[in-house]
């Protein structure tokens, strides 16, 4: 008998009119989403559904408008039985695995989250970070192109997405010269990402620090799902590593091609992304074609997954 992972979306998935179906039918995810809007003081609600753009991707209201959001999907799966062996999730995605898992109250996190994301954007000043998705080189070779770039500036290795695809960080002028330096590489494509800021690098140690203080009020429930975390890849071995783990995660690496696998040697063999977009079902089919791979984020694709469950459990 395979086991199920809940995997959980990341910054950059969101849209505007996310949730709005869940919110509108089903009385649990609207829970969630009221819970959330009375935590932060204002309508995370409104900014998921109506906008503005300009507001959702503003990174202070992106985190908690898709963490909210996720849990209200994971909220209706839980709520037809369907409960996950393992979680993970990529970068902000991994509070919405730590809440899935109960290590995390929601309130608390999507508290800390909005927190987070403010931190993140005022730890660099606009325009003087950048991030560029690299495809097509091996991981020694992009290592090299990174050296080679290191001239123009920091640049780093931000996410090892799946094989062939790594996205890297750093400012802006040693980002664009690494693009380059990949494309002559060899790198199939090497583009620009329409991101605020240098995220996963060492240049988020002053988000990093603000957070750990933050986190200190934070309190850590026990894990009753294990979680893999993007800093190893690994799973979190106790729930007292959490703090220091969520302080490294915002200027490290997310190391999640490692984290699919991780979950894969458990035994998983069906993915279920929860939250907007389905950016990580296709990184999960990139590093294992044989999986199920299902995302949860309105009526139409809940029902799907439900049914597909039901159908794989039998």
């Amino acid at each position: 008998m395979g086991k199920i992972a809940f995997i959980f979306s990341g910054q950059g998935a969101q849209y505007v009119g996310m949730g709005k179906e869940l919110y509108d039918n089903i009385p649990v995810c609207r829970e969630v989403f009221d819970k959330a809007d009375e935590a932060l003081g204002f309508s995370i609600s409104n900014v998921c559904f109506e906008g503005p753009e300009e507001e959702l991707v503003k990174t202070e209201n992106t985190q908690p408008a898709i963490l909210t959001m996720s849990i209200a999907a994971m909220k209706a799966l839980e709520e037809q039985g369907i409960f996950p062996d393992y979680a993970a999730g990529l970068s902000l995605g991994e509070y919405s695995a730590l809440v899935c898992s109960g290590a995390f109250d929601f309130v608390d996190a999507v508290k800390l989250i909005k927190k987070r994301g403010k931190f993140m954007a005022e730890a660099v000043p606009a325009g003087v970070g950048a991030m560029a998705a690299i495809i097509g080189l091996k991981e020694d070779t992009l290592r090299e192109v990174l050296a080679k770039s290191a001239h123009a500036g920091i640049v780093e290795a931000a996410n090892f997405n799946c094989p062939g695809q790594i996205v890297i960080a750093g400012e802006a002028k040693a980002v664009e010269t690494a693009v380059e330096n990949a494309k002559e590489a060899g790198a199939l494509k090497a583009v620009m990402l329409n991101v605020s800021g240098p995220f996963h690098t060492s240049m988020m140690e002053p988000a990093a620090l603000k957070l750990e203080k933050e986190l200190e009020a934070v309190t850590v429930g026990e894990m009753k799902v294990p979680v893999a975390t993007n800093v190893t890849g690994e799973f979190v071995k106790a729930a007292s590593d959490i703090k220091g783990i969520l302080k490294k995660q915002v200027m490290s690496s997310v190391l999640w091609e490692k984290t699919i696998n991780t979950m894969l040697e458990a035994g998983v063999d069906t993915f279920v992304e929860i939250g907007p977009g389905k950016a990580l079902c296709g990184f999960v089919k990139k590093v294992n074609r044989k999986v199920t791979a299902l995302n949860v984020e309105d009526l139409d694709s809940l029902q799907k997954a439900i049914n597909k469950i039901k159908e794989v459990k039998q």
